[in-house]
């Protein structure tokens, strides 16, 4: 069984000098050229643990910026700036993963709607870019999965215990979510009957050695769909991205909310990649139909051997 990594939004304590200020900190704007501090009543204390900016050094979660550049990878210095410390190679690798997972899906998300129905406009890229990240949030496609699938998957941990197994919470929530009338959260899709997203994060969490009790749970609530359709006329729904990232991101100790922003830190990318095509190739003030749509890019390809 995979060892279960301890969890990572933990933020580092640091020392406090004797008049309980942070050893190390610096209040910003404390000691300006030729003014006395003790002439301006000082503002009140607030703390920030994430980034220290001093003329030529910026320390990023106590590491100088400028060392990490061109040494992490973007996903692993995500993790750094949610987490406070460095992740292990393995668990920087999946990061990268899923940060690529949801660059985009198509130009039919409610969030690339919204993008490129402002960039028609003609309004600056970052405001398109602002609408979409405002359409973020919808369990249609918007992220809103994720949080609801982790708050899922949290409570059918609580209840594995000495008399309640991993496999009998599943049926639980499945006998719950079912008798609700829908399939449970971070299942099916309206598109991929198979979501190839889903399978390639899970099947990375496996061989990085990092599936622990989320993915464990959700693969368990899988079977038993399996299971409550084998006799159906519909096929059963499988674990879609929304599911596979909220299983990943409960493993590697991060909440509902900071698993939903993860989402939205990898589509942005793409909800800026269709504005700015928008605004390209098209006529201003468009009607957009979001089905009217034809794919004219490239045909697939392969990545070279030496990326693989």
């Amino acid at each position: 069984m995979a060892k279960r990594v301890s969890p990572s939004r933990r933020v580092p304590r640091v020392a406090e000098d004797a008049d309980g200020r942070t050893g190390g900190a610096r209040r910003a704007g404390a000691s300006r050229a030729g003014q006395d501090p003790g002439d301006v009543a000082a503002p009140a204390d607030w703390r920030t643990g994430i980034t220290l900016i001093e003329p030529n050094r910026i320390l990023l979660r106590g590491y100088r910026l400028d060392d990490l550049m061109g040494r992490l990878s973007f996903g692993e210095a995500v993790y750094l700036l949610l987490s406070g410390e460095l992740p292990s190679p393995a668990v920087g690798r999946l990061m990268d993963a899923l940060l690529v997972s949801s660059i985009d899906h198509g130009a039919t998300p409610p969030s690339t709607l919204a993008a490129r129905n402002v960039a028609t406009t003609g309004a600056p890229i970052r405001a398109a870019a602002a609408a979409g990240v405002l359409a973020f949030g919808s369990s249609l496609g918007g992220g809103g999965g994720i949080e609801a699938c982790l708050r899922f998957l949290t409570d059918g941990l609580d209840l594995v215990g000495d008399w309640v197994s991993p496999d009998d919470a599943a049926r639980r929530l499945v006998n719950q979510a079912l008798e609700d009338g829908a399939p449970p959260p971070g299942f099916g899709h309206r598109f991929h009957t198979r979501d190839p997203r889903a399978a390639r994060l899970l099947q990375l969490a496996l061989e990085l050695e990092l599936d622990s009790a989320h993915v464990q749970l959700i693969r368990s609530v899988e079977r038993v769909l399996a299971e409550r359709y084998r006799d159906a006329a519909d096929p059963p729904p499988h674990i879609n991205e929304e599911g596979a990232i909220a299983a990943i991101c409960g493993d590697l100790g991060f909440d509902a909310e900071t698993a939903s922003a993860l989402f939205m830190i990898s589509r942005l990318p793409g909800i800026v990649a269709h504005a700015i095509e928008e605004q390209g190739r098209q006529e201003p003030m468009r009607l957009i139909d979001p089905m009217g749509h034809v794919y004219d890019g490239s045909d697939e390809r392969r990545l070279p051997e030496t990326r693989r």
